[in-house]
């Protein structure tokens, strides 16, 4: 991670928002085909093939060693999960999928969770709340606002639910580095966190889970599942602070209804 927070300039935030607008539109030609009875490798192959049509490089492809485009995590898996052949969507799953791309130097990062068919009432709960803990924390990226203001955001509306937010994963700063500084926990740690201020730019993801905020990495070194192997959720926007309300960069991606 990108030890300095960085002040993006307004030509730096059209580049970002190019990024994002690619992530976006591949989020949602996912979303346009994903369906059971498809391979996570499969939607793996449509993002990257859309980021390279359109200028860009998949972000995560190689990013500390992951070998794939995107992440695809089913259910109980948090976040990390490599696409694979072998992973066929079922009827009933729910499907975090995780994306980011480089483009001209600049980065773009955003996430949705997706409800496969006949998903169950708790599920498509667990969906809503972390979609919405998501916009009550962009509501608060505003100048003068601390991190933390965003961190409790989430966190108060996720256990207001009676759900539970990861701890050991964070969002964070974005520009020239996939990872910068600051640190964009989902819940309040003690402390004073960073001031927001005009032309920051953070990725902002709740991480929701069912049953317990405790997770672990599977033997692969990259999926994170749930300790208790119930269900878990993501969504992610790259969100700029200005001087007036907060801009989305990733904001057009499609909102399914749950």
């Amino acid at each position: 991670m990108s030890a300095a927070i960085t002040i993006k300039s307004s030509e730096e935030i059209q580049l970002m928002q190019q990024a994002n607008q690619i992530v976006a539109e591949a989020l949602n030609l996912i979303q346009r085909e994903i369906k059971p009875g498809l391979s996570t490798k499969y939607l793996d192959s449509l993002a990257e093939t859309f980021a390279r049509e359109n200028e860009s490089i998949p972000a995560f492809k190689g990013y500390r060693g992951y070998p794939a485009s995107l992440c695809v995590s089913i259910n109980e898996q948090v976040v990390h999960g490599i696409p694979s052949e072998k992973v066929i969507i079922k009827d009933g799953d729910i499907v975090s999928v995780d994306f980011g791309v480089s483009y001209k130097g600049y980065f773009g990062d955003a996430a949705i969770t997706i409800p496969m068919g006949s998903v169950d009432n708790k599920r498509l709960k667990l969906l809503r709340v972390t979609r919405e803990a998501l916009t009550l924390g962009i509501e608060q990226v505003r100048e003068g606002n601390r991190v933390s203001d965003v961190s409790l955001a989430i966190q108060r509306h996720v256990e207001k639910n009676n759900f539970y937010v990861v701890k050991q994963f964070v969002g964070h700063g974005i520009g020239t580095h996939f990872h910068e500084s600051p640190e964009v926990p989902k819940y309040k740690r003690s402390g004073r966190s960073p001031r927001l201020l005009p032309g920051m730019v953070i990725a902002i993801e709740p991480m929701v889970n069912t049953g317990t905020s405790e997770v672990r990495v599977l033997s692969d070194g990259w999926t994170v599942v749930t300790n208790d192997r119930k269900d878990s959720a993501h969504f992610e926007h790259s969100v700029v602070v200005t001087d007036k309300d907060p801009l989305i960069l990733s904001g057009a991606i499609l909102e399914q209804k749950i």
